[in-house]
């Protein structure tokens, strides 16, 4: 597969044509951000460790019933995936309340949330990702109701089997992020799933074993993402 030009350049990823129209070469980069980009550091080995990390939980769900982009591993930090049209907006679910939960709701951290908590927000760094709800993406055309219920469907489904996949591993999925897009009429699950979109604790000591590391300066983040794949039996 040829790589065509760059048609997307996020925070920690790149997005690249192909000589096919309906994939894509994605590149996971060294980069890590935090803040909304206030705070960007390069990080050796993050690209390949968040690379073979999402193909492996891609794999995982697909193999569980849930739709996703993946297609294949190019490269140690590039994927080939499909060419979304992605939707502006930002599934997460929180099984244990911290971070923004904690500020905005004045709740104590490290509560078991049950049921879970479902939330969308849009998806915009200049506005700082604002909270949204059904009402403004049917209104703003962001989504249909149809696509809204499937997204919701299909993130618990993920919720379902990556809870059981991480504590397995004695590991706590704290919380998450999703993006969907359109693909041959119907959502898929987009973008990726690695250390940087979602919160991972130990089970018994509750360290963080996920970006966290970097956004409060604890060190070791890379290195707390290899021992989370170590866990899982993903080879790095």
């Amino acid at each position: 597969m040829q790589k065509g030009e760059l048609v997307a350049n996020g925070k920690a990823k790149s997005i690249y044509k192909t000589d096919d129209p309906k994939k894509l070469i994605m590149h996971f980069r060294n980069d890590t951000s935090a803040f909304d980009g206030e705070k960007i550091e390069q990080l050796d080995r993050k690209g390949m460790v968040n690379n073979k990390f999402n193909a492996f939980i891609m794999q995982r769900l697909e193999e569980g019933g849930v739709p996703t982009h993946y297609e294949s591993t190019l490269s140690d930090d590039e994927a080939i995936v499909k060419n979304l049209d992605m939707l502006p907006i930002e599934c997460v679910v929180r099984n244990i309340s911290t971070g923004s939960l904690c500020k905005r709701l004045g709740v104590a951290e490290g509560l078991d949330l049950d049921p879970p908590l479902f939330e969308f927000f849009l998806k915009n760094d200049a506005l700082h990702d604002p909270m949204i709800n059904d009402f403004h993406i049917i209104s703003f055309k962001w989504g249909t109701q149809k696509e809204i219920e499937t997204m919701k469907e299909l993130t618990f489904k993920v919720n379902g089997i990556l809870k059981k996949l991480f504590l397995d591993a004695g590991i706590l999925l704290v919380d998450y992020k999703l993006e969907f897009g359109r693909y041959d009429g119907k959502l898929v699950l987009g973008d990726e799933f690695s250390p940087d979109g979602c919160r991972l604790w130990d089970v018994k000591t509750r360290e963080k074993l996920d970006k966290d590391r970097f956004r409060q300066g604890l060190g070791g983040v890379v290195e707390a993402y290899e021992a989370v794949a170590q866990r899982l039996g993903i080879a790095i």
